[in-house]
This record gives C-alpha cells, sequence and structure tokens, in this order.
C-alpha cells in the first residue's frame, strides 16, 4: 500500500523478502501490478518445507530467520541505508534488528500489525489455543524474545493505541520509545485498478432474489464470539419471521490462511449449531486481496464481526468502507474496532457483552435484517465521515505520516550509512 508514495516523500524503498516457491499459502502476482514497477524487490530462500515438515517445522519466520540475516546484512554493509523497518507477522524476524543495528549501526522500526505476546487465549470464554505444543513454542519464544528485541527498537508503529498501551503497561522503559499509531491504508486505485481488470474467478454465489450478506478474511476461532451472537441473532429472527429470514444468505469466504483445496470449514459448524446451516455459505481457502476486493462490489452488505481481542483493528473496515455498501458491525462493547466505527459513522452497530444477555444486541440485528428487506431506506444507516477517513485511512496520507515518523527517528539516531 505505501510503495506507491514513498518516493515523494523522500525516501527510496528496497524490500527483503522470502522468494514466493519456500512460501506456503495461495500468491497473488497480480498485485505487483499495483505499485511502480522499478521498486527493487530483493529475494532470499528459506529452508523448504519438504525437509522442515519432518521435525513439525513450518513456521516461516523460522526457516527464513538465517537467509534473512545473511541476505539483510550484505545488503546494510553494501550499500547505503538509513533505516529497517518490520512489517509483517513473523515476528522472530524482529530478532533480527539487534544483530544489523549491533553489527551496523542502523536503527530499525517495529510496525506492530498484531501483538507478538497476546493473553487473548486465557480471556474467559475464549476457544483452545491452537497448534498444541506448536503454540506453546511460539508463546515461550514470545516471551524469552519480545522483550530484549523490543527494547532495542529505534521507534514502534501500531495499527492500534492498545497494542502500545499494553506494551507501555508490560515495559517501564517503552512510554521513552517514539511510537505512532498509523494503520494500513487503503488505495482508491485499487477498486479503479480491478474495474478494470477483474479478477479471473471472483463471482459471489448469489441465489436471485436473495440478499447476500459478505464477509472476507480469517474467522472462526477468532471471533467466536460475535459470530454466535449473528448466528444466534438470527436463529430468533428466522423463528419469528421465517419468510423473511428465507431472503438472506450469508458468505464467508477466506475464512483461513491455506492454501485453494485445502482447509476445513470453522464458521459453518457454528451456524449449524443454530440450525442455520441452509443460509450459510463458507468457502474456507484463503483468497487474494484484489479478488476480496471485487467481492465486495458484488454483495448487498458486508459483516464485520469483532474479534476476541478488544484491541482488534482490522485493515479490512477500510476497503469495506471505500466499497460505498451497508456493513453490520457486530461488536464487542468498548472495543476499539467499535471507536473506529463510531468515528467513520459508516456501520450498523451492534455492541455486545460476552458476558451479558444482548437481548439489545438481537433487537439491533432484527431492525438491521428489516432495513436490509427494505433496501436501506434513506436516514436509516448514519451519514458517512468521508472527510475524516480520507485524511486519515487513505494510502497517500499515511505513509506520508509514516515517511515524518522515519525522519523522527533519524534525527534521533544518527546512524552510520556505511561501514568501509
Amino acid at each position: 500500500m505505501s510503495l506507491p508514495y514513498y518516493r515523494q516523500h523522500g525516501w527510496e524503498p528496497v524490500v527483503l523478502a522470502v522468494r514466493p516457491d519456500d512460501v506456503a499459502g495461495s500468491r497473488e502476482p497480480e498485485l505487483e501490478q499495483t505499485y511502480p514497477a522499478d521498486v527493487r524487490v530483493v529475494r532470499c530462500r528459506a529452508l523448504p518445507l519438504r525437509w522442515t515438515r519432518w521435525i513439525g517445522l513450518g513456521n516461516l519466520g523460522l526457516r527464513a530467520w538465517w537467509p534473512l540475516l545473511r541476505a539483510g546484512s550484505r545488503l546494510i554493509k553494501g550499500e547505503r541505508f538509513d533505516l529497517v523497518l518490520f512489517s509483517n507477522t513473523q515476528f522472530i524476524t524482529f530478532t533480527l534488528g539487534p544483530w544489523w543495528c549491533r553489527w551496523f549501526g542502523i536503527p530499525y522500526v517495529i510496525d506492530l500489525q498484531d501483538p507478538w505476546r497476546t493473553d487473548s487465549y486465557e480471556q474467559p470464554g475464549a476457544p483452545p489455543p491452537p497448534g498444541g505444543r506448536k503454540y506453546l513454542l511460539a508463546r515461550c519464544l514470545a516471551f524469552l524474545c519480545e522483550g530484549p528485541t523490543y527494547r532495542r527498537t529505534a521507534g514502534f508503529i501500531s495499527v492500534s493505541p492498545r497494542y502500545l498501551s499494553d506494551l507501555a503497561q508490560r515495559y517501564p522503559w517503552f512510554r521513552d520509545k517514539p511510537q505512532a499509531t498509523i494503520r494500513f491504508g487503503v488505495s482508491v486505485a485499487d477498486f479503479e485498478y480491478i474495474r478494470l481488470h477483474p479478477p479471473a474467478g471472483a463471482r459471489l454465489a448469489r441465489q436471485a432474489g436473495k440478499i447476500n450478506l459478505l464477509y472476507t478474511g480469517a474467522a472462526g476461532p477468532i471471533m467466536p464470539h460475535a459470530l454466535n451472537i449473528l448466528f444466534a441473532g438470527f436463529s430468533r429472527y428466522k423463528q419469528a419471521h421465517p419468510e423473511r429470514a428465507a431472503r438472506f444468505q450469508f458468505h464467508f469466504v477466506g475464512t483461513s490462511y491455506v492454501a485453494p483445496g485445502q482447509g476445513t470449514p470453522s464458521v459453518l459448524p457454528m451456524a449449524e449449531q443454530f440450525g442455520l446451516a441452509g443460509s450459510v455459505e463458507e468457502i474456507p481457502h484463503r483468497i487474494g486481496y484484489l479478488e476480496s476486493l471485487a467481492l465486495l462490489l458484488q454483495a448487498d452488505a458486508l459483516i464485520l464481526p469483532g474479534s476476541s481481542d478488544p484491541a482488534y483493528s482490522p485493515s479490512k473496515l477500510y476497503p469495506y468502507y471505500l466499497s460505498g455498501k451497508p456493513i453490520l458491525g457486530v461488536v464487542f462493547e468498548n472495543s476499539h474496532l467499535q471507536e473506529l466505527l463510531t468515528e467513520f459513522a459508516c456501520a450498523w452497530l451492534v455492541p455486545f457483552s460476552p458476558a451479558g444477555a444482548n437481548d439489545a444486541a438481537y433487537s439491533r440485528l432484527a431492525e438491521f435484517f428489516d432495513h436490509a428487506l427494505s433496501g436501506f431506506p434513506a436516514g436509516v444507516l448514519p451519514p458517512r465521515n468521508d472527510s475524516a477517513f480520507r485524511e486519515g485511512y487513505l494510502a497517500e496520507p499515511l505513509t506520508e505520516a509514516q515517511c515524518e515518523f522515519f525522519a523522527a527517528i533519524l534525527t534521533r539516531h544518527a546512524a552510520p550509512h556505511r561501514r568501509d
């Protein structure tokens, strides 16, 4: 999202990435058409899965750690670089930063897309943690590595201010670190691109006469509370108004991180518990970003459930907004997602409490379904806060904010550009 705009703010980006052949999961080469063709991308190998799966190692960060260290060291030693930015969720790769800082004096910034250490699976009502021993290993690495890695970080960017406040409570020294909340922006140009180049196969399984409600992205175990509220509320609506309920079709697309042809439904079993299997379609395999944008434009309304993490700041909210479709937000009370949806005034909000009776939430859901059947009459949905959204959530101004933050880091850290 930021690559098209770095140069106009005085920064030349070089991307260090893992070769696609060594990454498990789906690919979307079309995304290379959405940033300048002359942006330099340096790729390195990772230990092949065919070797590491025999010892149960699939984590990309662990498989690529040593190749990334070597490739990054060659780049920093041989050329002029001012700053390293880590922006991914392979948290173990963050530990490369202290090595490069110690060897070459180059500062590094970490972009917190998700928390490295989290207690979300220890919260009341949370599902069992996935992965068994692998989860325990990941948790152990987080406890051992997060503090020393973050201590030497020159600054932090976060998609959610709550991630920063949590770290400030955990580490007394964190408050003195430069930090900024800069979310992932969304690009209007991406919607223009898919209108000119519709992704092949991006077709929503619409049924004639149905109102199609769509959710795209990972789901299931990470958002059980919101989905239970949604399905419980629709089940009540179906019991009270069976003919109206028959008009609705729910689509959950790309609910896991696996490649096409793989994956197990995680949302459909929850719907079946409420007798709603006939109203819910789930495609579990991961879909591409451009494909997801195309599907948004085909839906009648969009579903945005909150996750078990109250600090959850879904980047999908921004393309949801730009699609112009009505949004149904099923969110934890006092969550960051509720704050965002209130700021944008872009959704029919259904706040709920995991410990409450939630009758008010079910009533709000029933009202939304009735409004959908009426075609969302004028005045039903709040007027959108377009000015605030465009100033604070489009990719171009957010990239400018990143660059201003980078410049402030360099002012504090007069890092050498190169060792001869």
